[in-house]
């Protein structure tokens, strides 16, 4: 859940406990009743993004481990499609485009090429990478 909406919710809650509760002391105890309740929310949300991290991780390894190259393929597809389009904008494009203008005296546009979509998959492809050198190198792997 949102983190704001929480801190809203018991915002509101604080200030029901002050009408509720004239009484300082008893007041004071249910405040503190109430950051309890938020801070083991906020544990328990925590403790949930962890598991569905690890259960990720869980699928990841079953995936890897299958013989089909469908299932345990796509991975190294993705990493070789955006390595191919990397080296194109940032080899291929620039030197045909240095040879047009150079050697054949092209002024005309050229198209322009957007690497968005290569970069954000590169850097979640090379995050992965970096993550399972880590583990060869602690020796998990």
């Amino acid at each position: 859940m949102n983190p704001l909406l929480l801190s809203g919710l018991f915002d509101v809650g604080k200030s029901i406990i002050e009408k509720l509760f004239p009484d300082p002391e008893k007041a004071a105890a249910a405040k503190l009743e109430l950051f309890k309740m938020q801070q083991n929310g906020e544990l328990a949300e925590l403790a949930a993004a962890t598991d569905l991290a690890k259960a990720q991780i869980g699928v990841n390894l079953e995936e890897a481990k299958s013989a089909s190259l469908l299932v345990s393929g796509w991975r190294p597809c993705v990493g070789w499609i955006g390595a191919l389009g990397l080296g194109y904008a940032a080899i291929l494009e620039p030197v045909g485009r240095f040879v047009a203008q150079v050697f054949y005296q092209y002024a005309g546009p050229f198209p322009v090429i957007d690497t968005t979509i290569t970069m954000q998959i590169l850097f979640g492809i090379l995050g992965l990478g970096a993550y399972r050198t880590a583990e060869k190198i602690k020796g998990k792997a």
